[in-house]
């Protein structure tokens, strides 16, 4: 099954209470935009309804079955695809230790400002990329994306000054943009929303894969001899390449949703719908319901979510440029404070993984967010009172800051398992990544040139942002629970009977539906 697939279209429940009758008059240009529906929640309920008719029993066997078939097939393409998206973002930091800002003319803070490039593309590109997302087959934008930032990737060895640079590294920002909302709205489309969580942070595990290969293709690229073009130039060469073949890959075979993933059958794609029908929020929706885009602005608990994504994005917008040259601020010659930067992407798998468990348990996705905290606010610590002569010390503190990366993906999940509503989650999901990027961009601001190596002022204000991210999080767990509370003294049930299942494909945001419950 297509996501074209043309399918009887019903008046929906969210379109019945604000009055909308799925017959329209005739409409000029925006406005069928604004109305243009999508069959895939009709599609869902039809495929929901048919798995109805199975034994439950049987059903829950199979989607033990299907699980493992989307585990071993779909999580694989999204994890090498996230690995290369942030291995095109890491070239910079690796080509700056061979030469790069000598050879571009870079001069006072013209480095952190392209460093910062890519941040503006992506603010440019994430709200566009939201409203997209919501409308296209999702493998085959991600699929066509990967083709085009191979390209522009390869084109950054051509520039030769820091205006090529900044133009270079915006449009790959513009276009990378797409690849986190996509993987979020995906898993939230594949997996139920225990699951989320772990496979979430399996995928993004994948950078601190990235920044072991991506510092070992430095180093590599830092012993060759006799090559006719500058060092850092063979970087972006290699993972520009990379991720122009992969793209093949990914047109082929990654799957839009649970209606059309090529490795289930007919009656595998039905068990995966009914799998995810306790999500409560349906597969996709693209109509555009402007009263949900007021509801997420009158939410206080999105605007928690928002200021979440800004800490978040200085956080990593620091670590991710300026890690690097940190270490190399230790003494370190350029070739090792490249392979110096390998064992830190295997502190961040190591911590996905286990806070990605731990999310799995009951009520502990805020817990698990505030305790990946904890190693980077024990490294920054130690990178402001360690004696400089301890370098090796210093160096390993600046691994602890690896571990950002658990806490990062299990807050990109919140409004995948929080927010239902597609077009109040797209608001959500498009407001906090242009949030998430302004963040990236004040991140490496925060690094004076004057205070090498050790940064006193860049590393205090990410203590601060750190303390305040965990403080955020407590309170907005909080509130979830407390509105839990409220709906379960209501008599609301928890765990949806069929009729309620079937709801969750009618487009209710998490207010309107009073049998939906926020994970804590």
């Amino acid at each position: 099954m297509s996501e074209k697939e043309k399918v009887p279209v019903s008046e929906s429940a969210a379109d019945s209470e604000r009055g909308v009758s799925s017959v329209l008059p005739k409409q000029n240009a925006f406005q069928r935009l604004l109305h243009r529906r999508n069959d895939l929640n009709e599609l869902g309920k039809g495929m929901l309804e048919q798995s109805l008719q199975y034994d439950r029993a049987q059903l829950e066997a199979d989607a033990v079955k299907v699980r493992w078939k989307l585990d071993l097939m779909v999580l694989p393409m999204m994890m090498c695809t996230y690995m290369l998206s942030f291995l095109d973002k890491q070239t910079l930091n690796y080509s700056n230790a061979y030469g790069l800002q000598a050879d571009t003319n870079m001069k006072g803070d013209n480095y952190s400002w392209v460093a910062s490039a890519l941040y503006f593309g992506w603010l440019c590109g994430a709200w566009p990329w939201n409203l997209l997302l919501q409308r296209v087959a999702i493998g085959k934008l991600v699929g066509g994306m990967l083709f085009v930032w191979g390209i522009v990737c390869m084109l950054q060895a051509t520039v030769f000054n820091f205006g090529g640079f900044f133009a270079a590294r915006f449009f790959l920002g513009m276009l990378e943009g797409c690849i986190s909302p996509a993987w979020v709205i995906l898993t939230s489309m594949l997996w139920t929303r225990r699951e989320q969580t772990m496979r979430s942070s399996v995928w993004l595990c994948t950078n601190g894969v990235s920044n072991i290969l991506g510092a070992l293709l430095a180093y590599g690229s830092g012993v060759a001899e006799g090559l006719t073009i500058a060092q850092w130039k063979l970087i972006f060469l290699i993972v520009g390449a990379l991720t122009f073949v992969w793209g093949f890959v990914i047109v082929l075979y990654l799957p839009d949703g649970p209606h059309n993933a090529k490795m289930l059958n007919e009656y595998e794609r039905v068990v995966a719908v009914w799998r995810i029908s306790n999500n409560q929020i349906g597969l996709k929706d693209s109509t555009i319901r402007p009263y949900q885009i007021k509801e997420a602005l009158l939410d206080g608990k999105c605007y928690l979510l928002w200021m979440n994504a800004i800490a978040l994005g200085i956080l990593n917008g620091a670590v991710t440029n300026f890690m690097s040259a940190i270490i190399k601020g230790f003494n370190f010659d350029a070739l090792r404070a490249s392979l110096m930067q390998a064992p830190g992407g295997a502190f961040e798998v190591v911590g996905c993984l286990i806070l990605g468990y731990v999310s799995q348990r009951p009520n502990m996705v805020g817990a698990a967010i505030v305790l990946g905290c904890l190693p980077g606010i024990a490294g920054l610590v130690g990178i402001l009172t360690i004696n400089i002569e301890n370098r090796y010390a210093l160096v390993a503190m600046c691994w602890l800051q690896n571990v950002l990366g658990s806490p990062i993906v299990l807050s990109w999940t919140i409004p995948g398992l929080n927010v239902a509503g597609h077009t109040k989650r797209s608001t959500v999901m498009g407001i906090y990544f242009v949030c998430y990027v302004v963040g990236n961009i004040i991140g490496p601001h925060l690094f004076l040139s004057s205070e090498v190596p050790r940064y006193p002022t860049a590393i205090k204000g990410l203590l601060g942002t750190y303390c305040a991210m965990a403080l955020i999080q407590g309170v907005y767990t909080l509130w979830c629970w407390r509105d839990n509370k409220k709906r379960d003294r209501l008599g609301m049930h928890a765990e949806a009977l069929e009729e309620e299942l079937l709801e969750g494909f009618d487009d209710l945001t998490d207010r309107q539906n009073k049998h939906f419950r926020y994970k804590l």
